[in-house]
């Protein structure tokens, strides 16, 4: 037992060297790739180096009929969450030897 424990620990520590060093290879490979106009884009627009802020995005008009539809949707993946809740629940007592009535 305690030589496996030894083989795991090595193999997880080899693992772990190894992914590091192909993943930050593969890194320094993908970066080195990217077009610098990205990095020009930004900085022309954005001379003093501040974060460029996010735009919002266009939300739809909030009509009745738009939340109506929404409010449906809602109802209908509820009503499908407890349904799968009430299959666990019937499969777990089923399992723990508790029988419930199908109707509760």
């Amino acid at each position: 037992m305690d030589n496996q424990g030894d083989n795991f620990a090595g193999g997880f520590l080899a693992g772990a060297v190894f992914g590091s060093i192909v993943g930050g290879a593969l890194g320094a490979l993908l970066v080195s790739r990217l077009p610098e106009t990205s990095d020009q884009v930004f900085l022309e627009s954005n001379p003093e180096g501040k974060p460029r802020k996010r735009r919002k995005r266009q939300l739809k008009e909030a009509t009745e009929l738009n939340i109506e539809e929404a409010r449906q949707g809602l109802e209908a993946k509820i009503a499908q969450l407890n349904d799968a809740i009430d299959d666990v629940r019937r499969q777990l007592s089923n399992v723990n030897g508790d029988v419930q009535n199908p109707g509760e």
